[in-house]
C-alpha cells in the first residue's frame, strides 16, 4: 500500500463479512443509509446458517451481497470483498458496529485533505457509551511473550510497561492521534491492501501494520461508531483459532524459532483455559441451567 497515492474516487466502498450475525447486521446496514455520498456496501457472508443472506436479499436490495458457499474467516472474507470494491477508499466495518452520522463523512474527508496518510479509524463506544481501547503500537516479541505465557507472571513490572507501551498509555482515546495500528473492526484506506490470508481472526491489522512500514495512520475522536464486540468471538474454538493465528503471525514477523518457544512457553495458559472451561462445563451440566454461551467462552 503506498500511502502517498492519491484517491481513485470520491466514494467509499465499505466491505462487511458477517458470520450469523443476522440483527447485528441489520442495525448495521440501517446505521449506513444516511451516509453522504452513498457509499458501495458489500456484505460478504461466510455461508451464514441463521438468514443472514436472506435478510440483506430482502431488507437491502442496493447493497452487494457476496453469499459464499463456505466459512472463509475474517481475513479471506475481508480480501474477497477486498478485490470486488470499485471505489477508491476502502473501509472494512465489523457488522455488530452502528455507525453515528457524520462518522464516514470525517474520515473519507480527512482522507481527502491528508494525502500523506494511509489509513483512519474512528472512536469506538461500546453501547453503554464506555470508550474502547482501539489502535496500539505493533507489538514487540517480548510483548507477545509476557502476555501470552507464565513468564507474565514472573515479571509483571516488565509486562506492565510492555503493554503500557503497546496501549499507548495515559491516552484515553478522547483526542486524535496518529496510531501504528488500525483496529480490523474499522479500519479506512486507499485502496492497494489485503490482509494476511494465512490468518484466520486475528492479528491482521499487527500483520499490515508490519507490512506498510512508513504508513502514517490516524484515530479520529469526532468520528464515534458504536461496536458491540466480540459477537461472534465469545466461544471456546474462536480462543483456540486466537493462539493459532498468534503463533502464525509470530513465525511470519519473528521466525520459527521464535514460534516454536512461543508455542511451547504458551501451552500451560492454554490447557489452564481449556481445565477452566471443562470444570465450568461439569458444573452447567450438574446445575441444569446457565449460559452455555458463557462457558463456551473458556476465558
Amino acid at each position: 500500500m503506498n500511502s502517498s497515492t492519491p484517491h481513485a474516487a470520491d466514494r467509499l466502498s465499505i466491505v462487511i463479512v458477517n458470520y450469523n450475525t443476522r440483527d447485528d447486521l441489520r442495525a448495521c446496514l440501517e446505521s449506513l443509509r444516511t451516509v453522504q455520498p452513498p457509499p458501495e456496501i458489500i456484505v460478504v457472508d461466510n455461508a451464514s446458517q441463521d438468514g443472514s443472506a436472506d435478510m440483506v436479499r430482502a431488507e437491502f436490495p442496493h447493497v452487494r451481497l457476496l453469499a459464499l458457499a463456505h466459512n472463509t474467516w475474517f481475513c479471506s472474507g475481508n480480501n474477497v470483498g477486498i478485490e470486488a470494491a470499485r471505489e477508491g477508499y476502502i473501509l472494512l466495518l465489523n457488522p455488530d458496529t452502528v455507525v453515528q452520522p457524520g462518522a464516514l463523512e470525517r474520515m473519507v474527508n480527512f482522507l481527502d485533505t491528508h494525502l500523506d496518510y494511509t489509513g483512519v479509524t474512528a472512536q469506538m463506544r461500546y453501547p453503554d457509551g464506555a470508550l474502547q481501547r482501539t489502535c496500539s503500537r505493533v507489538p514487540t516479541y517480548a510483548y507477545l511473550l509476557l502476555e501470552h505465557t507464565p513468564l507474565g507472571r514472573l515479571f509483571r513490572g516488565w509486562r506492565a510497561r510492555l503493554a503500557a507501551w503497546h496501549w499507548y498509555a495515559g491516552w484515553e482515546r478522547d483526542t486524535d492521534k496518529d496510531v501504528e495500528v488500525l483496529p480490523g473492526s474499522c479500519l479506512m484506506a486507499r485502496r492497494g491492501f489485503r490482509l494476511e490470508g494465512d490468518l484466520l481472526l486475528y492479528f491482521p491489522e499487527d500483520d499490515l501494520a508490519r507490512r506498510t512500514p512508513g504508513a502514517k495512520y490516524r484515530f479520529l475522536a469526532e468520528a464515534v461508531i458504536i461496536h458491540k464486540e466480540k459477537s461472534v468471538t465469545r466461544t471456546w474454538r474462536a480462543t483456540q483459532i486466537y493462539f493459532r493465528d498468534l503463533l502464525v503471525y509470530t513465525r511470519k514477523h519473528h521466525g520459527a524459532v521464535r514460534a516454536a518457544l512461543l508455542w511451547l512457553l504458551s501451552r500451560p495458559l492454554l490447557w489452564g483455559m481449556a481445565l477452566k472451561r471443562e470444570i465450568s462445563s461439569q458444573r452447567f451440566t450438574r446445575c441444569g441451567n446457565g449460559n452455555r454461551g458463557d462457558v463456551g467462552a473458556g476465558l
